[in-house]
């Protein structure tokens, strides 16, 4: 049996950090719906150019063409042994889906890992983050900023909100935000979306006894050790 794990939070818990560490110790990939979509753009398949017509078309992806690209990525190689899932499924009409067709493989959804986090702490998180512009370290203005000063800076005429100027101590250069961090609205749709989208989820898979919470505010160590117990519990289970 493989390991087929689902992992859900709002945006700020850590999801991503935390695939990395399922995806380096189990060796299995981790899956994003969302960059699925974006590598379809690049693709010339007979699948990518329906997806590209869609997209171009401003239409909505549909749960079946969603459910095919999915398909599309679990029949590759790399995904023979299980895989992490994030941003899929996005409702119970997906989550079936996804049943069923695991059980078509022989195999079922090992665990959904949720990963809990105080909405207020979320938005700091993706509002506060910041990173170099020429590596992966990022930061953050509330939480990890002892390696950085920082100060918000008014625009002269005052005819745009004060925008954040931020370097890393150690280095003197500059640090940059990704432009949906640093609109605050952004970030508060992303939350009114999880909640919309996510939240009737996490009951189905309560209900379906798949569903471990952790608590994302724990130190990222932590969080992984949480993690690796739940699906070392959930393997042993199945």
């Amino acid at each position: 049996m493989g390991l087929f794990i689902i992992l859900m939070g709002v945006q700020g818990a850590g999801k991503g950090v935390q695939a990395q560490f399922i995806s380096n110790h189990y060796g299995i990939p981790h899956i994003s719906t969302g960059d699925l979509f974006r590598a379809m753009k690049t693709r010339e398949d007979e699948l990518a150019r329906r997806i590209q017509q869609i997209m171009a078309s401003g239409q909505l992806v549909s749960d079946e063409v969603t459910n095919e690209v999915l398909r599309d990525r679990l029949e590759q190689p790399d995904a023979a042994n299980g895989v992490i899932l994030d941003g899929y499924p996005r409702n119970a009409a997906q989550a079936d889906w996804l049943a069923e067709y695991l059980k078509s493989q022989g195999e079922t959804v090992t665990a959904v890992i949720m990963l809990k986090l105080d909405l207020y702490t979320a938005f700091k998180r993706a509002f506060g983050r910041v990173k170099s512009a020429d590596s992966d370290k990022v930061y953050n203005l509330f939480f990890d900023n002892e390696a950085i000063e920082w100060h918000y800076e008014d625009h002269p005429q005052e005819e745009f909100p004060p925008r954040v100027v931020a370097t890393e101590k150690a280095t003197g250069k500059s640090l940059v935000r990704r432009p949906d961090d640093a609109n605050a609205g952004a970030i508060i749709k992303r939350i009114d979306t999880y909640l919309e989208t996510t939240m009737p989820l996490i009951e189905y898979y309560r209900q379906a006894g798949l569903l471990s919470e952790v608590d994302a505010e724990q130190s990222i160590a932590d969080v992984s050790e949480a993690i690796k117990g739940i699906i070392e519990k959930a393997s042993q289970d199945s």
